[in-house]
């Protein structure tokens, strides 16, 4: 019997309030990486309209100008009309920092983790970068979407967008795609049937393969007309509030805790990097099409809480074999993972678009053999 379902996925651009506000967080961080690789940091920020508010808390020895900082991230996503979305030259920048506590410092000075809290990692087979497909999908349309924009190839685009693929399962395998959604901002003199023709032909033909296309997929460009208003005047905009983008798309499980500006000690970030590095590999290496891990950490405890294996019933070994060769193969301290993962490097700027995972430049999408 063949057994039919459907799954979406969201993505968005660089120019999304929420991913403006992590960029600026995660460079804040590389910035201070730069100068004292043991910075701690835990940087939010809040972009409303035409004001930027930065806060948390930063121990380190770095000499940080986080209004330049602030300034140079918008100018460079091309923010630069406060009437429209939001001017890097103009707008009002707030800062509240301050140290990380003596308390939470205690336990990580001794290696422990950062935080309690529950962290997943996933991979499938899915794709050639073993991510699920839907979010494989949505996250190449709308960084399609930037290039476009900045290399003016439809140069009436302006940088807010999000984008949205559903895809048909058969006999849990990909079969075709069902809807693509794409919502882009643009300048107040476009024309919407040469915005969606331009988008049909130079964002969604040159990524999707055209396969997975038929006479019944559904295209949906801008459906609600005009938008026009965008970035921190359309929508307020916050550090983490993308982290079901940032992972699997909704296919996997996520433990609740966001990335962006937190440094590595925070096991938020590298736990789950690290539960996709191998979750990845064990997909890799062929011990399972389909693979998701979680991992429990206690605040100020070196060791985890509890590790867990799931293959879905894809597996080609024993689970119990699976978990044994994490145990012997990883060292799962937060010490561990950022010498293992090399963590301390100022590596997270160019995490923050388009997914932390599937890119094969990061450390923790590295292939090795486990056996």
């Amino acid at each position: 019997m063949n057994k039919k379902w459907y799954f979406t996925s969201e993505s968005v651009t660089e120019g999304h309030p929420d991913k403006l506000c992590d960029y600026i967080s995660d460079t804040i961080l590389d910035e201070a990486i730069k100068q004292d690789k043991y910075s701690r940091v835990a940087v939010e920020t809040f972009a409303s309209a035409n004001k930027i508010t930065i806060a948390g808390q930063i121990t380190s020895n770095a000499k940080l100008d986080i209004e330049k900082i602030v300034r140079e991230r918008i100018k460079e996503i091309g923010y630069d009309r406060a009437d429209l979305d939001i001017d890097y030259k103009t707008c009002e920048i707030d800062i509240n920092i301050t140290k990380q506590s003596s308390d939470i410092a205690q336990g990580v000075d001794i290696g422990g983790a950062g935080d309690q809290g529950i962290m997943f990692g996933y991979a499938t087979d899915e794709t050639e970068e073993y991510m699920p497909f839907a979010i494989s999908m949505a996250h190449k349309l709308a960084k399609r979407l930037t290039e476009v924009r900045k290399q003016k190839i439809i140069p009436y685009l302006r940088p807010d967008g999000k984008t949205q693929v559903t895809v048909e399962y058969e006999n849990d395998k990909v079969k075709r795609i069902e809807t693509i959604l794409i919502s882009t901002q643009h300048e107040e003199n476009a024309d919407m049937e040469t915005l969606k023709n331009d988008i049909m032909e130079k964002v969604v033909k040159e990524v999707i393969p055209e396969e997975y296309l038929d006479e019944n997929t559904k295209y949906y460009i801008n459906p609600t007309g005009r938008f026009v208003i965008g970035g921190p005047l359309g929508d307020t905009g916050l550090t983490g509030r993308k982290i079901i983008v940032d992972t699997y798309g909704g296919y996997a499980r996520h433990g609740g805790g966001a990335f962006s500006g937190k440094d590595a000690t925070k096991v938020d970030r590298s736990g789950a990097y690290m539960m996709r590095h191998i979750a990845k590999n064990i997909v890799a290496n062929g011990f399972a099409k389909k693979c998701e891990l979680q991992v429990a950490y206690a605040i100020g405890m070196e060791d985890p809480m509890s590790v867990f294996v799931d293959t879905f019933g894809t597996n080609t070994i024993p689970e119990e074999q699976i978990e044994e060769i994490i145990k012997n193969k990883f060292d799962l301290t937060p010490k561990g993972i950022i010498e293992y993962l090399k963590l301390r490097k100022p590596i997270y700027a160019k995490t923050t678009n388009y997914g932390h995972f599937g890119k094969t430049d990061l450390p923790w999408e590295r292939i090795i053999k486990l056996s």
